[in-house]
């Protein structure tokens, strides 16, 4: 079931980059919670002894939530006139050097720095998680090397302004070098990649309000908390908090590098204010055209995305495929779930001549799965998907927005695990959507030929039991709509011996949006995934 939603008021600004801030310590709540974020001593010793993993997460959620209790206050940011206005040339010519490393040759794991200024004008600060007095990762002009047109910005910043974010480094692709693997840098922005893949969507911490007549809110990790990994550890854990004017919260990572790589994430939440919609486990991408485009495009490039459907596996066994668009106007659409087994945006199509392009290689870029712990209850899984002329811009999003909302004064508890993947997930063993075309729904000479708001529509199937079928096997198509006719359904399998297509004509009625569901059976045994298409009449 799909609920639409279409707000043409709704702000089109999805992505900000207003960098992190750096949030003073305001009470002493357990050790290793110390200290002011405006007086940095050095690194600790890399001898000092961990804190106990569970009391620091307790004692950052009793902190997120006193600050819940107060009015939200802005940090005013401790970063000069010539780091907040350099340009891009300037900013991309600063280099951390990487022997300057947090754990150098002490650990798998090593952690670069990113420096303050131009977009990420809010640094946040960084911990070392001990059992002594708080221990701040205090800000070093030779962290960095400044070249080029960046060479008048040397001795600029002071030893207290803190980072624009950090990116971890891990021999994920061989066993010689660190590859980088994951980035948190901008608001509560975070990014990871798995072997032989190339960064392209983001996640996110919490998304509010997104899509809202009102205007998105964008929470900020402000201080993050570092457990330094042992010589030999392949997993890596750490704390953050996260603040906004209607809500607080302490979150928890566990990165796991490998093939998949996979992050454990705990966040409990505190409302400040009431909330009209709580966006969880938040994914960012862009989509600006592909397969499914209506309306021509001139580029040399037949696609450009990162991400090309968002995927479903809803809790009575459905697996549900809806193909991403570039609309005229913003789109919210959202599938009714209670206690789904996942969800997420993939890049299913992996094959370069889709793509031709040797600079982006959207070919690369990666899917994030959302495995939901524990119960989440009702609810919905919405995509939002936001008008772009400009691959630069992420214009789509997806997330799980619980039935029940956020009050003033409420908190809540959300357990789940992201893995990043190339277009394979071992759960999915239905076949799949591999493309989804559409067109004018007129046959070659017709004499009469109908409107052109009449559409054929052509969905390719392959893998799982339909490997099995014979070329005569009775294969039929289900077909669910809430609006319009649907003629010329038919079921054929393709001259490649491997792909089943379904194709069908639609007169939509008047301007009635028309939200359609789709799969392949054989007698009563269901073999797809469910092809789920909203098709609006200002589509073309």
């Amino acid at each position: 079931m799909s609920m639409l939603f279409n707000n043409k008021k709704a702000g089109s600004r999805l992505f900000t980059c207003t960098g992190l801030t750096a949030l003073a310590m305001s009470c002493v709540l357990s050790a290793g919670l110390t200290g002011f974020a405006h007086a940095q001593p050095a690194i600790a010793p890399a001898a000092t002894t961990e804190i106990a993993q569970p009391s620091l997460f307790d004692a950052i959620a009793s902190r997120a939530k006193i600050l819940a209790r107060g009015d939200y206050k802005p940090i005013q940011a401790n970063i000069p006139e010539a780091l907040a206005n350099m340009n891009y040339d300037q900013y991309r010519s600063i280099r951390f050097r990487p022997e300057s490393s947090l754990w150098h040759n002490e650990s798998l794991f090593e952690l670069q720095l990113f420096h303050p200024g131009f977009l990420y004008r809010e640094p946040v600060t960084l911990h070392m998680a001990t059992d002594g007095p708080d221990s701040f990762v205090q800000f070093k002009q030779e962290y960095f090397n400044y070249d080029g047109p960046a060479a008048p910005l040397a001795g600029v910043a002071p030893g207290n302004i803190g980072f624009a974010g950090f990116r971890i480094h891990y021999p994920l692709n061989s066993n010689e070098y660190k590859d980088e693997f994951v980035v948190f840098q901008g608001a509560s922005y975070f990014r990871l990649v798995g072997p032989g893949l190339a960064y392209g969507l983001s996640a996110r911490g919490l998304a509010i309000d997104t899509a809202e007549p009102k205007g998105e809110e964008f929470p900020v990790f402000r201080e993050f908390w570092l457990v330094k990994p042992g010589p030999t550890d392949t997993r890596m854990v750490m704390y953050a908090l996260l603040d906004s004017p209607s809500i607080t919260g302490a979150y928890r990572f566990e990165i796991i590098p490998g093939a998949p790589t996979e992050m454990a994430v705990e966040a409990r939440l505190f409302a400040r204010k009431d909330i009209l919609k709580v966006g969880v486990a938040p994914l960012t991408s862009m989509y600006m055209w592909g397969e499914n485009h209506t309306r021509f495009v001139d580029d040399f490039r037949p696609e450009v995305h990162d991400s090309d459907g968002l995927l479903m596996a809803a809790s009575n066994g459905e697996w549900i495929w809806r193909p991403i668009s570039n609309h005229r106007q913003l789109r919210v659409s959202s599938m009714l779930d209670e206690n789904p087994r996942g969800f997420g945006l993939l890049q299913r199509d992996r094959d370069f001549d889709h793509y031709m392009d040797m600079e982006s290689r959207y070919e690369k870029r990666p899917s994030m799965w959302v495995i939901p712990e524990g119960n989440w209850g009702k609810g919905r899984a919405e995509l939002v998907e936001i008008p772009s002329d400009s691959e630069t811009n992420d214009n789509v999003v997806a997330y799980w927005v619980p039935a029940k909302s956020m009050k003033a004064g409420s908190n809540a508890t959300f357990k789940y695990r992201l893995r990043t993947f190339d277009d394979h997930l071992p759960e999915n063993t239905t076949a799949k959507v591999i493309r989804t075309r559409i067109g004018w729904g007129a046959n070659p000479g017709q004499a009469n030929p109908p409107p052109v708001s009449k559409r054929k529509f052509v969905i390719d199937f392959r893998g799982g039991e339909l490997d099995n079928l014979s070329t005569d096997a009775p294969l039929v198509a289900e077909m669910q709509k809430n609006a319009g006719t649907i003629s010329e359904l038919v079921v054929r399998q393709l001259p490649d011996g491997r792909t089943w297509r379904a194709s069908f004509k639609l007169e939509p009625e008047g301007n009635k949006v028309a939200d359609m569901r789709l799969y392949l059976k054989l007698r009563d045994q269901r073999l797809s995934e469910v092809w789920s298409y909203v098709w609006y009449p200002d589509a073309i």
